[in-house]
């Protein structure tokens, strides 16, 4: 038996060179406080639109409005903020991406699609709308396709796609398993709420594939179903939510069948709940289950009503969750602590949700009527984050323990993301339509911009050596090494170790698109000297539990995080992925005797927080390459016959 497991300790290497890693996470250069929000340097254009291109770089979309940044002559209203010393750069994006929608594409190019239309001051129409009026010079954005894929240096630069799309303000898109998306939904010239005369109530593709496609879902949820809340589930289908009603879409089929009506409140826009998709874990069998917390009680007629005074209407506390692969029904869970809407919820790689941003009266969207605040159809903002627990049991799944208060109101037109440090970006908020600062100004247009630290924050982070480049789906299995300091010193906790795929998604008007969180399938050897080996499968052989594309991949041990570090999942193009069938993973076992993991030595960190250390391998150092790969494989075929 020992000499089986030495023998296996031995293998370790082939799937680790197979996996190809090239970095080993470091710690946070950040030294931030658990629990408390941090100033950092206010972002060239407010964020109403954002996304992780890179572990090193946000991106940032605005819609078109007079922002001081200038580019080309006008002003900016898109930028690159670099994480790592809060550079940033104005770029140019052509069209009016305001209210667009987002997410990446299986290559890993980011789209943005949709829009306004050309404006001028005051977001008034503009008189051409091919981008030749001053003073903003931008083309309509309604049938634009802006496109982006993230570089190391400076010279990435958003393009316009040469395929148009359908008319569209505040629509959905959701990557597919082939890494291209569906887009959904939207309205033809925006408002409050949408209307039969203005709705688009259909859903395409890109690449394209045929004609729009109308949508009953979408027909009868008017008014309040602008960005339908859209998932790919595992089974294929798609949960569509709108107002109050909810179906799976299969979108090869054109069916939609009908689950049970949405309780409590609207949870789309204006309502703007905080919704997420919950971990996908070998425990669940990477079941998805999602779960909507807030938004707004309004009735159907009561939108539109002139008497409504949308500002003294009081968000939700209300939380529920669906399975709707396995369940048609929602079911109730813990309520917000206080009432919430226009909430951002961020999945932490711990597997908690951190909900942060928000306002305790009014919804989404701005206007000149006597009883708004400003512009603000939103009051009474919630400056502390909440944090979910989904193992904690009911009645005490939330809790703010130890959280500060920000100091800046976020509600319209806000936006918060994870960044690989695990530390939470938060930005933006824009009632207005248009610049709007100034001492009297209670919600000004927003440029201060924070992180937030959850408790794991100042803890010493695992540096865990063998992280790969991309991950298949099924396949051999990889091999990740822990050393005694990774584990906190005690071999037992490689018991619960974890290793977490989470893609930050798209994140505007309180919805994250493409945002999810996959824990793969592990197993460990754990050694006398408190060191480990994680046996790691591949991604679920099953691209609708994680669409391609790139993602951060995390080692979690004892709820502490590593530093996330960017993986591609599946092939890296838009194409039918290969499914493989999935590797074996030895059984887990603690080794007490003297056999242990030789990790490399440490080297001096690069600049972007990771360190050079080459990829450990247990038991064995110091052989050539080449030598090692074929003792390797002698072993493996002595182990097989003995």
């Amino acid at each position: 038996m020992k000499k089986n497991l030495y023998v296996m300790a031995l293998l370790s290497p082939i799937s680790i060179a197979k996996s190809l890693p090239v970095t080993t996470p470091a710690q946070p250069t950040d030294n931030g406080s658990p629990g408390q929000f941090e100033s950092i340097p206010d972002s060239i254009v407010s964020s109403q639109q954002v996304f992780l291109g890179r572990v090193d770089k946000i991106y940032i979309l605005d819609k078109v409005q007079n922002n001081p940044a200038q580019i080309s002559g006008h002003p900016a209203w898109a930028s690159e903020y670099r994480i790592g010393d809060n550079s940033q750069r104005p770029m140019d994006v052509m069209t009016n991406s305001f209210c667009a929608g987002g997410n990446v594409l299986g290559n890993g190019t980011w789209l943005s699609v949709g829009g306004n239309q050309a404006i001028t001051t005051g977001g008034t129409p503009a008189e051409s709308q091919d981008g030749s009026s001053g003073p903003y010079y931008d083309a309509d954005g309604r049938h634009s396709i802006r496109m982006l894929t993230p570089c190391a240096g400076d010279d990435c630069q958003w393009s316009i796609s040469p395929s148009s799309i359908d008319q569209r303000w505040y629509p959905t898109v959701e990557t597919l398993e082939d890494g291209s998306v569906i887009i959904l939904g939207g309205c033809r010239n925006g408002g409050y709420v949408n209307h039969a005369s203005q709705s688009n109530p259909t859903y395409e593709f890109f690449p394209p594939a045929g004609p729009p496609v109308t949508s009953n879902i979408l027909q009868t949820t008017l008014p309040a179903n602008l960005y339908p809340l859209t998932w790919l589930l595992p089974s294929g289908k798609l949960l569509v939510q709108a107002m109050w009603s909810t179906v799976l879409l299969d979108r090869n089929t054109h069916v939609e069948t009908p689950l049970d009506d949405m309780p409590n409140a609207v949870r789309t826009y204006p309502a703007s709940a905080g919704t997420v998709m919950m971990p996908l874990t070998p425990s669940n069998n990477w079941t998805a289950t999602i779960m909507f917390c807030g938004g707004s009680n309004v009735a159907t007629d009561q939108w539109t009503d002139p008497n409504f005074v949308v500002i003294s209407h009081p968000a939700s506390d209300s939380c529920v969750k669906i399975t709707p692969d396995v369940s048609k029904s929602y079911v109730a869970d813990d309520p917000l602590p206080v009432q919430r809407s226009m909430v951002n919820c961020i999945l932490l790689p711990d597997g908690k949700v951190l909900c942060i941003n928000g306002a305790r009266l009014g919804t989404a969207g701005y206007g000149t009527n006597s009883w708004s605040i400003g512009q603000s159809y939103a009051d009474d903002p919630v400056l502390t984050p909440v944090m979910y627990d989904p193992d904690a049991p009911a009645g005490k799944r939330w809790s703010s323990d130890g959280f500060s208060a920000s100091t800046i109101p976020r509600m319209y037109h806000s936006t918060a993301i994870l960044l690989p440090d695990g530390s939470v970006f938060v930005s933006g908020s824009n009632p207005n339509a248009d610049y709007t600062v100034g001492p009297n100004v209670r919600y000004p247009t927003e440029y201060r911009t924070e992180k937030f630290f959850p408790p794991y924050f100042n803890r010493r982070r695992p540096q865990p050596q063998g992280l790969p480049e991309r991950l298949s789906y099924g396949g051999p299995p990889f091999d990740i090494m822990l050393d005694t300091d990774d584990l906190f010193g005690d071999v037992r906790n490689i018991e619960n170790a974890t290793v977490v795929i989470l893609r930050p998604g798209y994140a505007t008007h309180s919805m994250s698109m493409g945002q999810r969180m996959v824990v793969l399938q592990s197993s460990y050897t754990g050694y006398g000297n408190n060191t480990a080996v994680l046996h790691v499968s591949q991604m679920p052989p099953n691209a609708a539990v994680m669409v391609p594309g790139p993602a951060l991949v995390f080692v979690v041990v004892q709820g502490i995080p590593s530093i996330g570090a960017e993986v591609m999942i599946g092939s890296g193009a838009i194409e039918l992925q290969a499914m493989l069938p999935v590797g074996a993973i030895p059984v887990s076992s603690i080794v007490q005797n003297d056999t242990s993991v030789v990790m490399a030595p440490d080297a001096p960190s690069s600049s972007d927080g990771s360190s050079a250390k080459s990829a450990a391998y247990p038991c064995v150092s110091d052989f050539g390459d080449q030598w090692l790969s074929i003792i390797l494989v002698l072993l493996a075929t002595w182990a097989v016959h003995v």
